[in-house]
């Protein structure tokens, strides 16, 4: 993965929250904060692609995994991917008429 130094000013609070972190995964708060931030971009993307604001080809690319692994990584955050029920349906009712 290629990095780019970025100015950011973070809240208090979330520095905290990268301690705790850093202090229980024995790791420097450096790497906790990007660790963090990944975490929400996860989120962020699948989230985009199950509104259908993107593809999952495309979340695949913006985060550096797999097609599959976006589906791990959505279940892992709540998100469901996929035809919603009222969706399925209509495929089941189209199929019988067919």
């Amino acid at each position: 993965m290629t990095t780019i130094s970025y100015p950011l000013r973070i809240p208090k609070k979330i520095v905290t929250v990268a301690a705790l972190r850093s202090e229980e995964q024995h790791i420097d708060k450096s790497t906790a904060l990007r660790q963090l931030l990944h975490i929400g971009a996860e989120e962020y993307v699948t989230q985009l692609v199950s509104e259908g604001r993107i593809s999952i080809g495309k979340s695949a690319e913006m985060l550096g995994v797999s097609i599959y692994d976006i589906h791990r990584i959505a279940e892992k955050h709540g998100i469901r991917l996929g035809a919603a029920a009222e969706q399925l349906e209509k495929s089941r009712q189209n199929a019988k008429r067919m």
